[in-house]
């Protein structure tokens, strides 16, 4: 039977899945159990799964996760039992394990469409009281409906995938015309991604009492800042260069079924909200979540700690939201939290809040500081649910910033 540390993110209670490759093997479909990968394309040379094996041969998970929960969960439990059994396939049979130290991982999904929301009340606060009016931080719409964007799917990365540094129209303190240059505010935005797993199709609202059957699992997401030129950029339309170079996130997608043991009740929502928004039930998750910046050369310093339950709008939410009007989704978009923040200063989840819009510095283990996003820095960020002895856990998606080009 497989050894599995009590510190592992890929218990037998998660089983996420993923995309990999070897020197040796193409791109395919795997699940992390420990510091292994399960490669499902040679578990269904072995036995019938009871579906087309050829989905497990893509090079995304779409056309798998399109086979439904009734078939992935389904796949899913059979591998926590075979997991339990000395005597199941995955012990008998050759080459089904493989060290997740000689795979290289792939983006799981083709993101066809992407959303990224504003749902901490606090991320939203602290922003609005920064630059806005502190006594009235928060916009009227804001506590009436999950305020979101649509985002730039093509420019999503795999955790590993380095960016550079983004150029564009920045308005310097003082000056009364703009310049073009390399953003100098470069941040990152500590967010949680659901990734769509069934189709609603044109015209169909989703409710939100049905949403969770639409919901395939879940990421940690960077959703990479660059202030200033979003600053500019912003009034009147939102975000556009300062978002659309880059995103990045973790590349094992975690199941909605190994998250079920983690619920809890989400923030009151003050003032009620309109009757397609109202959801009864613990809809939000204890997800601890963490930062960490290394400069190059350097060991890394954690700059925030942080936790999924402080979202004000939930997932259900957000996605009859997104669909109340109509909009498709399809099989494979994902859907980002927004910043998420906490009451404490540790808590805040963007380097804008940190440093309170560049006022103060972060110290790090070089003994150098950061206000924002230095040129060779690695971000990581890192999430994990952990309750009753059991853990589950996403890895980490880390991301290295070159100079601009």
């Amino acid at each position: 039977m497989i050894s599995i540390s009590d510190q592992s993110d890929f218990s037998i209670h998660n089983i996420p899945f993923g995309i990999f490759s070897t020197a040796d093997r193409s791109k395919r479909a795997g699940c992390a159990i420990g510091h292994q990968i399960i490669d499902l394309q040679v578990l269904a040379d072995k036995i019938d799964l009871g579906f087309d094996r050829q989905v497990l041969s893509a090079e995304t998970l779409n056309n798998f996760i399109g086979l439904g929960k009734q078939v992935t969960s389904h796949l899913r439990a059979r591998i926590q039992a075979w997991l339990r059994d000395d005597a199941s396939v995955l012990y008998a049979q050759e080459g089904i394990f493989v060290e997740q130290s000689d795979a290289q991982m792939h983006m799981p999904v083709h993101v066809g469409d992407y959303t990224d929301f504003y749902s901490s009340i606090e991320h939203a606060t602290n922003v609005g009281k920064m630059f806005r009016d502190p006594a009235n931080a928060l916009l009227p719409n804001w506590r009436h409906l999950p305020v979101g964007y649509h985002g730039r799917a093509s420019s999503i990365v795999v955790s590993g995938a380095p960016l550079h540094r983004p150029c564009g129209q920045l308005m310097p303190k003082g000056a009364d015309q703009p310049i073009y240059g390399p953003t100098g505010r470069l941040d990152f935005e500590l967010e949680m991604a659901f990734i769509i797993g069934k189709e609603n199709g044109l015209g169909n609202p989703i409710s939100v009492n049905d949403a969770e059957d639409y919901i395939f699992g879940m990421v940690i997401f960077n959703d990479w800042s660059a202030r200033d030129i979003q600053k500019w950029e912003y009034v009147p339309l939102g975000p556009f260069l300062g978002k659309n170079f880059g995103s990045s996130i973790s590349p094992w997608i975690v199941t909605m079924e190994a998250l079920d043991h983690f619920r809890v009740s989400g923030p009151t929502q003050q003032p009620a909200v309109l009757d397609y928004l109202s959801s009864s039930g613990d809809r939000n998750y204890d997800i601890s979540l963490e930062v960490g910046i290394q400069p190059h050369g350097s060991e890394e310093a954690v700059v925030c700690r942080s936790n999924f339950k402080y979202m004000y709008w939930n997932m259900c939410q957000q996605l009859a939201h997104h669909t109340v009007n109509g909009c498709n989704v399809r099989i494979g978009d994902m859907l980002a939290s927004g910043t998420i923040s906490g009451k404490d200063e540790s808590s805040y989840g963007s380097m804008l809040e940190l440093s309170w819009a560049g006022s103060k510095s972060l110290p790090m283990t070089d003994g150098t500081e950061r206000k924002f996003i230095h040129d060779g820095d690695t971000v990581k960020m890192r999430a994990f649910a952990q309750k009753d002895g059991r853990r589950v856990g996403f890895g980490e998606v880390s991301t290295q910033i070159l100079p601009h080009k």
